[in-house]
């Protein structure tokens, strides 16, 4: 209490100082605060090119400090850097006195070089809903002391190079909204989420690996996405539970089993599932009205459904289909409705399309690679190859 006592007497002092020198007068922010911003500022500097600590001069307002938003006496919201897109940021360590400034809701930090680990202070900050650091090169393990933030809405760590797992704990926070973890090194499994507010969640290109248990995640999900990883086994159940999501990536994992129709009937505006061991026929529950749809390289076979004859964006190739494309398709393609329609490598047999029909330049067709003479030739990428047919022995055993 006496150091506490000594602190704001000093601040009171520097306030008289100033306006004995016709300055501006000083709001007495807690002396707490002030030291704390004392020792943020010593740990970071601006890189090249950027200004922003150019007004933290300490014997000044803190409270109009460029990124120090106040109430009354206390710092409530900090962000570090110049948010102007392309601004160069900061570098330096975050210092754990930034655990002292115990009113703060919200703490940010823009894109810059940023190093070391994040302060296990943190966890201090009871009133924290906001918590972004992302691109920068902020290293260590999560603290698994973030599950004391109760309040926190946000968590925002992304591209930077945190190792180690997500703590359980973390899972458990009641009022996460977004949890954003993408681009680190992150491994181990996932752990459940419970909260029945989270409806971001973005893992990609990490090194997570196992399984997604049924109720991993809640249905209140809107984005996720969990592309770039080493997940693996079933995720049948889990995604029949999701009918909130509008985004949806499980790219290049090693996920396996069937995919239910009904997830094609969610309001999704892009659904990623290319790159996995997904097997078995795909039979869409309803006509299908998401633009972009990505089943390429999978294990997918049967019948081609008519009911994706919709999507503008489909990627189908790579797989096991076999039988004939549905005229639906032709229809939708030839009236330039559908833009992008990829089939090479599978084991189709026909498509009923006029060797003399125009494909429109804004649609592009890829038929090659299948157990048929493709009668309309279209241009491919390049990674499909130069064989514009299947050998007909692997269509022959493929029927057998």
């Amino acid at each position: 209490m006496a150091t506490f006592g000594l602190l704001r007497r000093w601040c009171i002092v520097v306030c008289i100082y100033l306006f004995q020198f016709n300055s501006v007068t000083v709001a007495i922010l807690d002396p707490v605060d002030f030291l704390a911003l004392q020792s943020i500022r010593k740990g970071l500097e601006d890189l090249p090119g950027s200004n922003y600590f150019a007004s933290w001069d300490f014997t000044s307002d803190p409270c109009n400090f460029a990124g120090v938003y106040c109430d009354s006496d206390k710092v409530i919201a900090l962000n570090l850097g110049d948010p102007r897109a392309g601004a160069p940021g900061l570098t330096g360590l975050i210092d754990p006195a930034i655990g002292k400034l115990s009113a703060l809701a919200e703490l940010s930090i823009v894109p810059g070089r940023i190093f070391g680990a994040l302060p296990q202070s943190i966890s201090q900050l009871k009133s924290l809903r906001f918590l972004a650091v992302s691109r920068n090169f902020i290293s260590g393990q999560i603290p698994a002391s973030l599950s004391e933030l109760r309040n926190l809405r946000t968590l925002d760590l992304s591209y930077n190079i945190f190792t180690g797992t997500i703590p359980a704990s973390i899972g458990t926070l009641p009022e996460l909204t977004n949890v954003i973890l993408g681009h680190n090194r992150l491994s181990g499994s996932i752990p459940p989420f419970t909260s029945t507010s989270l409806t971001r969640l973005d893992l990609k290109h990490n090194d997570f690996s196992g399984t997604l248990a049924p109720n991993t995640l809640p249905a209140s999900l809107q984005y996720l996405s969990l592309s770039w990883n080493r997940l693996s086994g079933p995720v049948y159940v889990l995604l029949s539970r999701l009918d909130q999501l509008n985004y949806l990536d499980l790219s290049m994992n090693q996920l396996t089993g069937l995919i239910p129709g009904r997830v094609f009937t969610f309001p999704i505006t892009n659904l990623q599932l290319q790159r996995n061991l997904f097997f078995g026929p795909v039979r869409p529950a309803d006509q299908v009205s998401i633009p972009t749809i990505d089943l390429s390289y999978n294990r997918f076979s049967g019948e081609i459904s008519p009911l994706f004859s919709t999507v503008q964006n489909l990627y189908l190739n790579n797989n096991r289909f076999s039988g004939q494309v549905p005229g639906p398709f032709v229809d939708r393609l030839l009236a330039a409705n559908i833009q992008i329609l990829y089939l090479q490598h599978n084991f189709l047999t026909g498509i009923q399309i006029n060797p003399t029909a125009e494909i429109p330049l804004s649609s592009s067709l890829c038929l090659q690679y299948n157990c048929m003479v493709p009668p309309v030739q279209t241009p491919c990428p390049l990674k499909s190859g130069k064989q514009k047919t299947r050998p007909t022995a692997q269509c022959n055993e493929w029927r057998g």
